[in-house]
């Protein structure tokens, strides 16, 4: 009985923090929310660069809403960062070995993957609105890879 009370008390005392999705096999996946999610972070991270740029000319500047606009980029970034690599990457993306006939489909969704997280890092370094395009670009060709056809 006394062990049921201290391992309840350390529970009880134990900060755990949560996040949007657990890693454990719940089976409760919305792949396609995820990928919605993903658009709604770039065109945030897009209109950020440039709201950005238009503040970052403004005689005198505002600086704080200058760094409200970065920091809001940034968060972006680091919001799709985690749903590539800890949704994704981690929880859906099942490695195939390599005599498999669905290794190439394997690589080319996991080297998507692993482009959108450079981009997103490009994103946090640079106003450059190409990066946030090539985003979209990749992301739409990861979606068409990922869904059946039926479901993108």
């Amino acid at each position: 009985m006394i062990k049921h009370v201290i391992a309840v008390a350390v529970l009880l005392t134990v900060s755990v923090q949560s996040f949007g999705h657990c890693e454990v096999p719940c089976g409760i996946y919305d792949d396609q929310a995820r990928v919605r999610m993903m658009y709604e972070h770039i065109a945030t991270i897009a209109k950020s660069m440039a709201q950005i740029g238009e503040l970052s000319k403004a005689s005198p500047v505002n600086y704080n809403q200058l760094v409200r606009w970065i920091t809001t980029k940034d968060d972006h970034a680091d919001q799709f960062q985690y749903i590539v690599s800890q949704y994704f990457m981690t929880q859906r993306l099942v490695p195939v070995k390599p005599d498999d006939k669905n290794y190439p489909k394997y690589i080319k969704e996991l080297t998507l993957m692993h482009q959108l997280l450079v981009q997103a890092m490009k994103c946090k370094q640079t106003l450059d609105p190409q990066i946030p395009e090539a985003m979209r670009a990749n992301l739409h060709e990861f979606e068409h890879s990922y869904f059946p056809e039926h479901k993108h």
